[in-house]
């Protein structure tokens, strides 16, 4: 499902993101780091991007990709540029808060393997109200009406003014009065 979010949406980090996951309990490590690579370029230089607009209420950060690109880096027994990621890492964090990521570079200086990032279990894609509601059919001709003349014998079907006039054709009879 990944790969045909990306072939959809080649620039969407985030699908890279989840697809480096994937690729990562998989054990396709070189898969899962060229998918981090793909998502930290994606995000084109931005701290991160927000995802609200399209449906998934998840913040993608670049510091986040860039933990993950290290996890895969530690599977793959590169501690060294696991460390330089994590540093960089720390460049990106927002507000500089970096005790999740101080706490990563020590495992990887005791070569421990990291758990990556990932979006929270349960959130999903969805569109917003406006485009939800415009999926509902409409009727637009309304139900069908059975409508009859007083006039016997009347099979004229159309539009009334457009009726061919007769003599005497539109007098009721004496029955249909009573």
């Amino acid at each position: 499902a990944f790969d045909q979010t990306v072939a959809k949406d080649s620039s969407l980090a985030v699908g890279y993101f989840q697809r480096g996951l994937v690729h990562l309990q998989l054990e396709m490590f070189e898969d899962a780091l060229s998918d981090y690579h793909m998502a930290f370029h994606h995000l084109r230089q931005n701290p991160f991007i927000d995802y609200k607009q399209l449906g998934l209420r998840h913040i993608l950060y670049a510091w986040e990709v860039l933990y993950s690109t290290a996890a895969v880096q530690c599977h793959l027994q590169q501690w060294q540029e696991a460390r330089v990621t994590l540093e960089k890492a720390v460049v990106w964090r927002p507000e500089r808060r970096t005790a999740i990521l101080d706490l990563a570079l020590e495992r990887v200086q005791d070569h421990l393997f990291l758990e990556p990032m990932q979006v929270p279990l349960g959130e999903l894609f969805r569109p917003r109200k406006k485009e939800v509601e415009q999926l509902d059919s409409k009727d637009f001709l309304g139900k069908p009406k059975v409508i009859s003349s007083i006039i016997p014998n009347d099979e004229y079907i159309g539009f009334e003014p457009l009726r061919p006039q007769k003599q005497g054709f539109y007098e009721p009879s004496a029955d249909a009065l009573r």
